[in-house]
């Protein structure tokens, strides 16, 4: 596994018909169709690899079941387990389309609407389905052969592949998908030509075709040839491959939040002078900056440094840098503080900062001097997506919906503890007195971010309430509680 401790994100897609319309799972009857017109729940399929032969996948639904044929190429989506029907291979097409064959039947699978099945003996329009993945778009990129994760190298203008662990908001990239194909987008919104170089504008050169290769992806390009690290620092551009090896192959993995410290005496928490934890610090550098990793099962927080290492908690309540693997003690509860966090350890005391700046867990309660404020310093550029869809602005009014299968790109700008999110066209949003979240202000209103669980964080307006999807899609600044639709995947 790599430094960064992540396995790859399982490829979640939806699957388009040569109709354009996305291959559905209905609750009702475990019926399948393809019918709809947008990606959304139940066009959302997963692929899993078959144990022992690998070019063996099984599609399964949003309902956790799998989906089959049987000898008369009859499709259902049923099946709770792996069985002879559920196995198909995926035949690959130089457009980047799919055809699936049933291993068993050797049949293809196609159809328009309610009329599909898996019967075809030759390969049409009808038996291709072309990939839209489903994964949050924001992820970072490794190379399966180096080892290693892209970033923007400014000084260089090109993303190199040569980082240990995907370290700041550089490692991030934005998969934007377009007609069909997608195209790489650094955090300062520019596109990965296939020469290497970072343009303002997409075109032919910066849309690639997605290929999976034994659970890896291939980015090909509008000459046939695949994206691959070349030399010392692996710049990422077309190579001369026109079949992607080891070279060619990557994985996603989803972008940890990194985050800068303040505390109540104005200055950075940091590493700089040592293991021992200090806020002493008065300008932000990669020894300020840690990587927040929520644990899935007990919400607890790891803090982990640029080198690998997460804090911990020491003898007589100090706090230091130098676990190399995830404890008790390296786990902290995390309290929010409407704008400020308390962190407390697994003593059960707050951390709080001393006079000469280092911080101890030894508060049983907190004051002022328990109090941090967290910068998230690693999204610019933000992509919201709760359990109904993605944030985007309403066609026909200024009010935002909370369910499109389309993102708007928003960007987030931190100042004194607060969050102001902005549009599109460079207006803010605010809470009208209706409660609706709208995105025309002139005026920056004040946000508060809670990192709430793994991979998902809150929103609070500043009448304290959170920003939740309601019943109609839209974006609504009233909700008094946690519940699921006030989460969301950024």
């Amino acid at each position: 596994m790599p430094a960064n401790g992540n396995r790859p994100l399982k490829l979640q897609f939806g699957l388009i018909n040569h109709e354009g319309r996305y291959l559905t799972a209905e609750a009702f009857g475990f019926k399948v169709n393809a019918s709809a017109l947008s990606l959304k729940k139940k066009q959302i399929w997963t692929l899993e690899q078959d144990s022992e032969e690998a070019q063996v996948v099984y599609l399964h639904s949003h309902l956790g079941r799998y989906l089959a044929s049987d000898k008369d190429g009859k499709v259902t989506c049923e099946a709770d387990g792996h069985n002879s029907n559920c196995r198909f291979l995926i035949v690959a097409q130089s457009d980047g389309r799919w055809a699936l064959q049933s291993e068993q039947h050797l049949r293809f699978f196609g159809g328009s609407r309610d009329y599909l099945s898996c019967f075809a003996q030759i390969i049409t329009d009808a038996e291709l389905w072309a990939v839209h993945l489903a994964l949050h778009p924001q992820a970072n990129l490794l190379s399966v052969a180096r080892k290693r994760y892209a970033h923007l190298s400014l000084e260089d203008g090109e993303i190199a592949m040569d980082m240990n662990i995907p370290w700041g908001v550089g490692a991030l990239l934005t998969l934007v998908y377009l007609d069909g194909k997608y195209c790489l987008k650094t955090c300062d919104s520019r596109f990965l030509s296939n020469d290497g170089k970072l343009v303002t504008q997409s075109g032919r050169a910066t849309a690639y075709t997605l290929e999976l290769k034994c659970g890896k992806l291939a980015f090909k390009d509008c000459e046939g040839k695949y994206l691959s690290p070349m030399g010392p620092t692996g710049t990422l551009r077309s190579g001369r491959c026109s079949k992607p090896g080891k070279d060619e192959l990557f994985d996603l993995e989803e972008s940890h939040p990194q985050v800068v410290l303040i505390a109540a005496n104005g200055r950075y928490v940091s590493i700089r002078q040592g293991v021992s934890l200090a806020a002493n610090q008065e300008d932000e550098t990669d020894m300020e900056t840690f990587q927040m990793e929520i644990d899935k099962e007990n919400r607890k927080c790891m803090f982990r440094t640029r080198q690998g290492n997460y804090w911990a908690l020491v003898a007589h309540g100090g706090i230091q840098s130098t676990a190399t693997e995830v404890s008790a003690n390296t786990m902290f509860s995390v309290e929010w503080l409407g704008h400020k966090v308390a962190l407390k350890a697994n003593n059960g005391k707050y951390i709080c900062t001393k006079k000469n700046g280092q911080l101890l867990a030894i508060s049983d309660s907190t004051g002022e001097d328990e109090q941090l404020t967290l910068k998230l310093i690693n999204r610019p550029m933000l992509i919201l997506r709760g359990e109904n869809g993605f944030i985007c602005h309403h066609r026909n009014s200024n009010a935002l919906n909370a369910s499109r299968s389309v993102y708007d790109i928003f960007t987030l700008h931190f100042s004194n503890g607060v969050y102001h999110i902005k549009g599109v066209d460079g207006r803010f949003w605010y809470v009208n007195s209706a409660g609706l979240v709208c995105s025309d202000g002139e005026v920056p209103e004040d946000f508060s971010l809670e990192l709430q669980e793994h991979g998902r964080l809150a929103i609070r307006g500043k009448n304290g309430k959170y920003l939740r999807g309601d019943q109609g899609g839209m974006l609504k600044g009233d909700g008094l509680g946690l519940s699921t639709s006030a989460l969301w995947e950024y």
